[in-house]
């Protein structure tokens, strides 16, 4: 980092911000690894010259330089040359649309920030935000779609091709296709899509004849489609052969992996060792592990809050939240184990647990509907006498390996 002091100039960026704040402000600003003289070339800069670098920086996707020609903490905010009402005819003959707008409005605004225009000044900074915006106002997911419908050409006439001699035959080329249509369905959130394509490959004579790595990449999607599906066991099925025939070198694609395997083997009953979750940098699902295990639904909680950000980015949170109704399992377990695996206990036993982790305002009558959707999915083996406010449970194996049940 290169610390820089700019000087106080009338009518640069920073005055505006002293002017709109009410008071001075440090002009102290970073500059990423800037060498000095860019200080002063770039506040003597030419529009010609300026315009090239911002074109420069767009056809090399160097976000970082863009984002910098583009702002008001950058020197070239104080360069005269740039105080132009009318920039559009030269931001066109170098810039593509619709940068071209955007920078043209952008220099519109130096322009009236140096005549203490503020207003305007406003108003130009806006319009080059719209342009940003407009630049995406296309439908999501169109070019994917597009491409989609590409590659499911080519798939047709690979299936469709009927040759006597297998060795012969384009169906090889079918799972290639279906695993990029995977790809692109998981993306544009169509996942009904990859049904059809499952069938295909499915039915095929020579479908564990493909390559490795392409059995992989294709187990893989159609255990998170599985997991989606809360069909756990199949999803485990196919997501534990992905990672253990996933190359051990590929650690990437070995965690990427994990990332839908451990909520799938929690959701039956098995919680992921900690060296291998470490290995993984995969810590978030440690909090979580540990809750579930010991029916601390206070801890879950926070545990979910806290990593909500990425278990959210990878898609999983909702099948997260479903670990609760195991937590509870585990609770009533131990409220079980206390009374001396005494197989009548009191439903109030079981609610004064739930106040204990934090459960606010619940009752003996919510308490009876938690533990009959238990009963109900064989994670408890009993039933409720309602008369005498009970929990009846089973002489043997009350509480049934999760396992067995789903």
């Amino acid at each position: 980092m290169l610390w820089v002091w700019y000087a106080p100039h009338i009518g640069t960026p920073e005055s505006l911000a002293d002017c709109a704040l009410g008071g001075k402000l440090s002009r102290w600003h970073t500059l990423r690894a800037e060498p000095p003289e860019r200080i002063p070339a770039m506040a003597n800069i030419s529009l010609n010259s300026y315009l090239h670098l911002v074109n420069e920086a767009l056809q090399n996707y160097d976000s970082d330089e863009a984002a910098r020609l583009l702002s008001f903490r950058d020197a070239h905010v104080a360069s005269h040359n740039l105080r132009n009402p009318r920039p559009d005819q030269q931001c066109r003959r170098v810039l593509v649309p619709p940068y071209d707008e955007m920078v043209a409005a952008h220099i519109k605004c130096c322009y009236y920030v140096a005549n203490h225009d503020f207003a305007e000044a406003y108003n130009q900074q806006a319009q080059a935000d719209v342009q940003l915006v407009q630049r995406n106002r296309g439908k999501a997911g169109e070019s994917l779609e597009k491409a989609a419908e590409q590659l499911m050409g080519l798939f047709r006439v690979c299936a469709s091709d009927n040759r006597a001699a297998i060795e012969d035959s384009k169906k090889w080329g079918m799972l290639n296709l279906v695993n990029q249509l995977f790809k692109i369905y998981f993306k544009i959130n169509k996942l009904h899509l990859c049904k059809p394509l499952i069938r295909a490959i499915e039915s095929l004579p020579i479908k564990d004849k493909f390559s490795l790595s392409q059995l992989v990449t294709y187990r893989f999607y159609v255990g998170r489609k599985a997991m989606f599906d809360s069909d756990y066991k199949s999803a485990e099925e196919y997501l534990t052969f992905a990672f253990e025939k996933c190359h051990r070198d590929s650690h990437k694609n070995k965690r990427l992996i994990l990332i839908y395997l451990i909520p799938v083997k929690m959701l039956l009953g098995s919680m992921p060792k900690s060296g291998l979750v470490r290995k993984y940098n995969l810590r978030q699902f440690l909090d979580v592990a540990q809750a579930v295990r010991s029916g601390n639904l206070l801890q879950l909680n926070e545990a979910m809050q806290k990593h909500e950000a990425f278990f959210i980015r990878c898609g999983i949170y909702l099948i997260l939240e479903k670990l609760k109704i195991i937590t509870y399992r585990n609770l009533f377990k131990k409220v079980y184990l206390i009374k001396d695996k005494n197989h009548l206990i009191d439903i109030s036993s079981f609610t004064v647990a739930l106040r204990m982790m934090g459960v606010e305002d619940i009752d003996d009558d919510e308490t009876q509907c938690l533990l009959a959707n238990l009963i109900f999915e064989n994670k408890i083996k009993g039933y409720i006498t309602h008369q005498h406010q009970k929990l009846v449970v089973s002489k043997q194996n009350p509480f049934p390996v999760l396992s067995t049940v789903l």
